[in-house]
């Protein structure tokens, strides 16, 4: 639709009317109507208040909050559907309100600005999607939990610089991602306090000189704080990016547990195979399953990552207060909330529903490598040889060994007792993967003890006293 020369609000001190093309590049209706029932919620409380301090009537107040609900009662009907010709959602909300309600509805605005009231919007938007997303985590893990319970006794190899390491226990290093997002819900939970302070009232920059009562405001929309400064109040936009940093901090955790998934469901690691229900083929390879799942999270996070410069780039250099920039923090807020809570779903299912583990592939693996040579070296520590001297026997056997085509458990108690005295017959059961599995019972560690003590609490976490 092209815009008309309707006057606007604001429009009474311009004497022309603005270019189709600049009202159409200046309008947010297109991207803040998902702000709408925020809106209206913080326009009840403005209400309510203006009725409370006597700047409105009690009977001019309660008209105003009908009609406020009467056009959320129309949205969720899909009655009320603003175009360009409305420029933002506070202005389709305030000419819809005249519209039913006459012009008591003009007195909506009253003691208040776009400024403030865009800030109490997008505040209320995020503190309901945190919430949400809190929610979609716990889920999350809760998948990360079940399939650890089946897989304390599973081994898999343990890695650092991608070169085999240590075996580990699978519910151990399923456990870790649990670990960086509960490190995610925490911190949302953090953020979620400085997105719930109330800018309500700052109005343009300065404050009104209206008797209003702030903190009453701030209690009905369920604001823990007020901000002090109504210049900072308008133009704050730090919750904003602090909360897309959290975000990209979640993404971060999916995509490296993407990366694994990834490698994991290749022919050369072949540890899980994927479900038909959480994986594509191919247009001309018809042997294929193509991991779409963790490969579309992986591409996403640097979509959020982009939204996250973009929001710091956009806040460098604003001098105080409100600018038309801000206009701009929505779409990639917007963006962000909703690509994280996909990859989130997406996650989850696939980690409950579109991997399946073979164990006798990772048993394989776990038992044809040197992974087990620190345990080597921690036999001869124990009795008594210093470890940095074990540590260089240990080196040398694995060198003639791998010189000979043998693993640590091929060697004979002939050739172990040549390299120290102190072997003996146990050092087989030492070096078995289960028990070197099983002996790192260190607090956190890959003990099966302490595995299936960790699952204790992270069910404790999930459902607290």
């Amino acid at each position: 639709m092209v815009p008309s020369s309707a006057p606007k609000a604001w429009s009474q001190r311009f004497e022309s009317a603005l270019h189709p093309a600049i009202a159409v590049f200046n309008a947010s209706i297109g991207f803040d109507i998902a702000l709408v029932e925020y809106d209206l919620t913080g326009s009840v409380a403005h209400a309510r208040m203006l009725a409370k301090t006597g700047i409105l009537t009690p009977e001019e107040g309660e008209i105003l909050v009908q009609g406020l609900e009467k056009i959320r009662a129309e949205y969720r009907q899909g009655q009320f559907t603003p175009d360009i010709e409305d420029e933002d959602v506070h202005f389709a909300v305030e000419h819809r309100l005249v519209e039913l309600v006459g012009d008591v509805g003009k007195k909506l605005h009253t003691a208040r600005s776009r400024n403030d009231q865009v800030g109490t919007d997008i505040r209320l938007y995020l503190r309901d999607q945190i919430d949400q997303i809190r929610i979609a985590l716990r889920q999350f893990q809760s998948a990360l939990i079940t399939q650890a319970e089946q897989h304390v006794e599973t081994l898999i190899p343990g890695y650092t610089h991608l070169q085999r390491a240590q075996p580990v226990s699978l519910a151990h290093h399923l456990l870790a991602y649990f670990e960086m997002t509960q490190r995610d819900w925490d911190r949302l939970g953090d953020v979620a306090k400085r997105v719930n302070i109330s800018p309500l009232g700052c109005g343009a920059l300065a404050g009104t000189t209206f008797p209003i009562d702030r903190a009453y405001a701030a209690e009905l929309l369920g604001f823990g704080d007020l901000y002090r400064n109504s210049l900072d109040g308008v133009s704050d936009r730090d919750f904003a990016i602090e909360f897309t940093c959290a975000a990209s901090l979640i993404l971060v955790h999916l995509s490296r547990l993407s990366e694994e998934i990834i490698l994991w469901a290749s022919e050369e690691f072949g540890f899980i195979s994927l479900t038909d229900s959480c994986a594509t083929g191919s247009s001309i390879m018809p042997q294929k399953k193509n991991p779409d799942v963790p490969e579309l999270v992986r591409g996403k996070t640097g979509r959020v990552f982009g939204h996250l410069q973009g929001l710091l780039v956009m806040m460098k250099g604003l001098p105080l207060a409100y600018n038309k920039d801000l206009q701009e923090d929505k779409e990639p807020l917007f963006d962000t909330v909703a690509t994280v809570k996909a990859c989130l779903e997406a996650m989850t299912i696939l980690v409950a529903e579109g991997i399946t583990f073979r164990p006798q592939r990772l048993a394989a693996a776990v038992a044809s490598d040197f992974s087990n040579a620190t345990d080597v070296a921690d036999y001869l520590a124990a009795k008594g040889v210093p470890f940095r001297e074990a540590y260089g026997l240990v080196g040398q056997v694995v060198r003639t060994s791998l010189a000979a085509g043998k693993l640590l458990k091929d060697l004979s108690l002939t050739e172990w007792q040549a390299l120290h005295p102190a072997f003996e017959a146990d050092i087989y059961a030492a070096i078995a993967p289960q028990q070197v599995v099983a002996a790192r019972n260190s607090f956190g560690g890959t003990g099966f003890d302490q595995v299936r003590a960790a699952i204790a609490i992270a069910h404790a976490t999930l459902s607290p006293p």
